[in-house]
């Protein structure tokens, strides 16, 4: 399996069935990003944390063109249905089994223009991945590495908007992945400029790893 970081909180994964996933692609308009649209237009699913432009970014244009499903909660989801994408709505707690694929929608604590912000978590090829979106630090995190054995998180670490890096080394703690990816900093100015601070408090806890836009981690 293979996650490649394109900057920001996007991401694309190649799973060992040849399938291909993407993750809040916000490409176009991001200073950061690794690749443009039109590089990702294999994806068989695009999966939507929230509606933010920052998360939504490309995701209905990219649907449109490769004929991808969209996989977002349910209002997201009507949205993008009205403009005649395939889609798979959701809403927090619930869980959909696409060929063996196993996506759980759950909760993150964030606002959202429709609906509600949500993480996801993915049974794929014996791993359990968990990308937990836009959030801030809440309890539930560590009710998540009970409930799954987390071979991977990928935890936001920007503070303002999101946790920061102190708060996010806690979810760390709750979550017990074996691997982390910080994500959602140094985009903009406003938000921390690199996961130094995160990597200095986190790495004790599990193997971080603070990819660059473009870089990729195999599991």
């Amino acid at each position: 399996m293979e996650i490649q970081y394109l900057g920001h909180s996007a991401f694309a994964l190649r799973l060992d069935s040849g399938r291909r996933l993407v993750i809040d692609p916000f490409l176009t308009g991001n200073p950061l990003a690794a690749s443009q649209p039109g590089d990702l237009l294999d994806a068989d699913l695009i999966l939507l944390t929230h509606d933010h432009d920052d998360h939504l970014g490309d995701s209905f244009a990219m649907c449109k063109e490769s004929g991808a499903t969209l996989v977002a909660i349910f209002e997201t989801a009507m949205d993008a249905q009205a403009q005649g994408i395939t889609v798979e709505p959701m809403s927090i707690g619930g869980a959909i089994e696409l060929d063996g694929l196993v996506i759980h929608m759950v909760n993150a604590q964030h606002g959202a223009g429709k609906g509600h912000a949500a993480g996801f978590v993915l049974e794929a090829d014996g791993r359990n991945l968990y990308f937990a979106g836009d959030t801030g630090l809440f309890g539930d995190m560590k009710l998540f590495g009970e409930l799954w054995d987390l071979d991977l998180a990928v935890l936001p670490i920007g503070d303002r908007f999101t946790m920061g890096p102190a708060h996010a080394a806690r979810a760390v703690d709750m979550l017990r992945a074996k691997h982390v990816i910080p994500c959602h900093y140094a985009t903009f100015p406003i938000i921390e400029p690199d996961a130094s601070r995160f990597v200095e408090l986190a790495g004790d806890l599990a193997e971080v790893h603070a990819l660059a836009p473009g870089e990729r981690l195999e599991l």
